[in-house]
């Protein structure tokens, strides 16, 4: 069967729960630092790219260097983050139809490591693929080209408004994973799914 149709996927809160890890890495630079990070507050901006996170969040200083040390604590514990079996069974019949994709905003370091133990995705762009994060549309639009996908082919899987606001931005249809770590106003014009075996319904 030649493939036609692309599926692009956040990573965090979408495939994977990385809040433990993110919790633990931030608690962790924080006191390594002397800085007052809050967890409650970086989770509020989640799916932005990290620096831009910690400028919502009104932090000063160095953004080098809390990256720095938030990298080493969530690698030192990436091993603990995988993707549950009922998403890997319904990804790999996913797969036999349509080209699978993640755009996500962390970094590629951290992505590759999680990720290295699954043969599931054709092409994956993280933050340090792109010069602009969500929402801007680069990450989506890169991913398209690669596989020469028509707009109305493509689907992105998201949960926040960041993903929201870059599928739109991308022109592209945008699926609003319910299960994740954002509820969206319903206001805004999205299709909410309960399950990742929902998608074909919209492709």
């Amino acid at each position: 069967m030649k493939k036609n149709k692309i599926i692009i996927f956040d990573l965090d809160g979408v495939l994977i729960d990385s809040l433990p890890n993110m919790r633990k890495s931030l608690n962790l630079t924080s006191k390594k630092l002397n800085k007052k990070l809050s967890f409650k507050s970086y989770k509020k901006y989640l799916g932005l790219p990290f620096e831009k996170i910690l400028s919502k969040m009104g932090i000063k200083g160095n953004f080098k260097e809390i990256k720095k040390y938030y990298e080493f604590y969530s690698l030192k514990y990436i091993n603990q983050i995988k993707i549950k079996k009922k998403l890997l069974i319904d990804l790999n019949d996913l797969k036999k139809e349509y080209f699978l994709a993640i755009f996500t905003s962390k970094s590629k370091k951290r992505t590759r490591k999680i990720l290295s133990k699954y043969d599931l995705f054709d092409y994956i762009v993280t933050i340090d693929d792109v010069k602009d994060g969500k929402p801007k549309p680069e990450g989506i639009i890169k991913i398209l080209k690669k596989f020469q996908i028509k707009k109305k082919n493509a689907v992105f899987i998201g949960d926040s408004v960041y993903d929201f606001q870059c599928a739109k931005n991308s022109r592209i249809k945008y699926l609003h994973a319910n299960w994740g770590y954002e509820i969206l106003n319903k206001t805004k014009k999205f299709i909410n799914i309960s399950s990742i075996n929902k998608i074909k319904k919209y492709l």
